[in-house]
């Protein structure tokens, strides 16, 4: 991939911006400072403790400012179990959604990457699951692998582990979903203690995150759009006006269980995508097929409908002109959110 001609050709439009989850941490973080000013104070200390920039890379970042120039984010939901992490280092990625976002329109795209994808990763410089890239190199092996996969820059990352997740969705009084088949969970210890059942329900944290990890009884492509409904349901919870008295508990929940290289300034600078109300929020799901020819399972993404995603974030992040088709999916929204299903 050749991330330098993206940025240079970026260059002239920039100045030198939520697991699991997680652009809805971004927005409720950055939320208080409009609601309370003691507040505010608050945040700035968790965002600064949240803090860690990756190593400096070679040809240097252009500096693109949140809120204000197209940027990519990567959220990566972790899991940092005692068990996990007595056999891995760096853990696993359970989740990874890149989020692309346009000011000039006030849009989001949301990426659902199944975790079982097979691709090139470059820190060991051959194709395997997505979510390894994680476990052999931490955060910069996977934002390296997400910008093979989609040959654009990755921005900003922002991490968070299942405790975070957890206490976020219980500081905001848990969040509204639909449940589609009733199912005995793993729960955050890997054991069976989550029974969920079918239907529309308010779920507290534990029963939220086993709902967005669940994929036994479906597949990944299913999994990715659990992820993305209760992305929504979160980021809905954080900008409704019940919610207000709870930022000071949903900013004790992020706690030490959030990083990212983002400074406390930059993330409070996105309360600008919901001062006027929620952006328009296009969720993409990647679609592709089973394969066990190894005798190991892999997600074999279509090669054809890659391309098609491709060129849809390279347009939203203006590195390539709008085409009529592009345009007609941007735009085709009644509501504050759409799902945009390749199959």
């Amino acid at each position: 991939m050749k991330r330098e001609e993206y940025k240079k050709k970026n260059a002239s439009k920039t100045k030198r911006f939520l697991k699991i989850a997680l652009f809805t941490f971004l927005i409720v973080a950055i939320g208080v400072s409009a609601y309370a000013f003691k507040l505010h104070n608050q945040a700035m200390n968790v965002l600064d403790r949240s803090y860690e920039p990756l190593a400096k890379q070679d040809p240097p970042e252009i500096y693109v400012e949140p809120a204000k120039d197209k940027v990519s984010i990567l959220l990566i939901g972790v899991d940092e179990s005692e068990a996990r992490q007595d056999r891995e280092v760096h853990g696993r990625s359970d989740a990874l959604v890149l989020a692309t976002l346009n000011p000039k329109t006030k849009s989001i795209k949301l990426v659902s990457i199944p975790r079982d994808s097979y691709v090139y990763i470059p820190q060991v410089k051959y194709k395997d699951k997505i979510t390894h890239a994680h476990a052999y190199g931490g955060t910069r092996a996977s934002i390296d692998t997400v910008e093979e996969l989609f040959d654009i820059p990755v921005n900003y990352y922002v991490k968070m582990n299942f405790n975070a997740f957890i206490d976020v969705v219980d500081a905001l009084g848990g969040v509204e979903v639909e449940v589609p088949y009733e199912r005995i969970e793993k729960d955050e210890n890997d054991k069976n203690a989550i029974h969920l059942m079918p239907g529309l329900h308010r779920l507290d944290g534990r029963h939220t995150l086993a709902l967005a990890r669940t994929r036994k009884l479906d597949n990944d492509i299913e999994r990715g759009k659990r992820q993305q409904m209760i992305l929504q349901a979160m980021i809905k919870e954080a900008t409704s006006i019940t919610s207000i008295t709870k930022y000071g508990d949903v900013i004790n929940a992020l706690g030490e269980n959030m990083k990212t290289d983002m400074t406390s300034k930059q993330m409070l600078s996105f309360i600008q995508y919901i001062k006027s109300g929620l952006p328009d929020v296009d969720t993409i799901t990647l679609t592709g097929y089973d394969d066990m020819s190894t005798g190991i399972y892999y997600y074999k993404l279509d090669e054809q409908k890659l391309e098609e995603v491709k060129q849809i974030l390279k347009s939203h992040l203006g590195f390539i002109p709008d085409s009529s088709s592009l345009t007609e999916l941007d735009t085709d929204q009644t509501s504050a959110s759409s799902q945009t299903d390749y199959q």
